[in-house]
C-alpha cells in the first residue's frame, strides 16, 4: 500500500508509523486520518508485527495536531454521525485514535511539537521517548476546540486528574523536561535520537515472549479505572488465555532448566533513569 501523508516503515518485526507532512508540522488531515486507519489496521493484523513506533518526519513536529484548515472534513456533521461518533462507532477524529483494543506495544518518539491531537497521540502510546527540544500543549484551547482522540481520558491515566487538568482547562505548554517531571514522558534523549531509542527498545521488547505481555497490557487497559475486584476478573481472564500458550511452556522449560536468555550476556535494557 502507498501513502502519501504518513509512511509505514519495517524494521523486522518493529514497525515505524511517520506521520509526513513536515511542512505542515505533520498535522492530520482528511487524507492523512485515513491512511492512519490503514497503517493501524495493517499493524494490528499482521502477525509478523509485534511492536509499533509512532514518530513525525522532520525535526520540528512530531504532530501539531489536526488540520484546522480541513477541519469541516474530519468532523462528524450530520446527525447520524454524530450519533454514530457518540455511540463510539467512529475510529476517531484524526485517524484510530479512539481505539482500544491494540494489545501490542507501541512507542511514540516524540520529535518536536505534540500539540492537540499530536499529544493526543503520543497518549495512545504505552512509552514516550521524547527528544530535548520537544514540547506538549492543549493548544487546541485557544481555538474553542474540545479533545475528541482520547486526551481527556489517557490525559488523566497516565499523569493524574490534577495534572491533566491543569494541562486540558489552560491549555498551556510545557517542555520535555516538565513532561518527565509529571509522568508524561518516560525517557529524554538529544535531539535526532528519538527514533533510534525508541527501536532499540522496540527490539527488547519484541525479544520477549508476546502472549502474555499483550494480555498484561489488556489486562490494564481494561481493568483501567474499574472496582479492584472487576479488574482482577479480567487479570484472571487475559491470564487464563496466555498461560496454556506454547511460549509459556517453552518459558517454563528453559526456567526449568536453567536456560535463561540473558545468562552470559547483558540483560535487556529497558527505559533509562537519570
Amino acid at each position: 500500500m502507498n501513502f502519501k501523508e504518513i509512511a509505514y516503515e519495517q524494521h523486522g518485526p518493529v514497525v515505524v508509523i511517520r506521520f509526513n507532512r513536515p511542512e505542515q508540522r505533520n498535522c492530520i488531515g482528511p487524507v492523512t486520518h485515513l491512511e492512519l486507519i490503514d497503517a493501524w489496521t495493517r499493524f494490528r493484523d499482521d502477525e509478523t508485527a509485534l511492536v509499533a513506533i509512532i514518530t513525525g518526519t522532520g525535526d520540528r513536529a512530531f504532530c501539531a495536531g489536526g488540520d484546522l484548515k480541513a477541519a469541516a472534513q474530519l468532523v462528524p456533521s450530520s446527525a447520524e454521525e454524530m450519533a454514530a461518533h457518540d455511540r463510539g462507532e467512529r475510529p476517531g477524529i484524526i485517524g484510530p485514535s479512539r481505539w482500544v483494543d491494540v494489545y501490542k506495544p507501541v512507542i511514540a518518539a516524540v520529535n518536536g511539537v505534540a500539540y492537540a491531537g499530536g499529544l493526543e497521540w503520543a497518549c495512545f502510546a504505552d512509552m514516550r521517548i521524547a527528544e530535548e527540544h520537544a514540547s506538549f500543549g492543549v493548544t487546541c484551547r485557544r481555538w474553542n476546540i474540545g479533545l475528541a482522540d482520547g486526551g481527556t481520558q489517557r490525559l488523566p491515566r497516565i499523569v493524574g486528574m490534577g495534572r491533566a487538568m491543569e494541562l486540558i482547562l489552560t491549555g498551556k505548554v510545557i517542555d520535555a523536561q516538565e513532561a518527565y517531571r509529571i509522568g508524561l514522558v518516560n525517557e529524554i534523549v538529544p535531539s535526532g535520537r528519538s527514533l533510534k531509542r525508541a527501536l532499540e527498545l522496540a527490539q527488547v521488547l519484541a525479544g520477549l515472549p508476546q502472549p502474555a505481555m499483550r494480555s498484561d497490557k489488556e489486562a490494564a487497559i481494561r481493568g483501567y479505572g474499574l472496582p479492584l475486584a472487576e479488574g482482577l476478573k479480567i487479570e484472571a481472564q487475559c491470564f487464563n488465555r496466555s498461560i496454556h500458550a506454547p511460549e509459556t511452556q517453552e518459558g517454563l522449560r528453559r526456567f526449568i532448566e536453567r536456560d535463561h536468555p540473558d545468562r552470559g550476556g547483558r540483560p535487556a535494557t529497558g527505559i533509562r533513569r537519570d
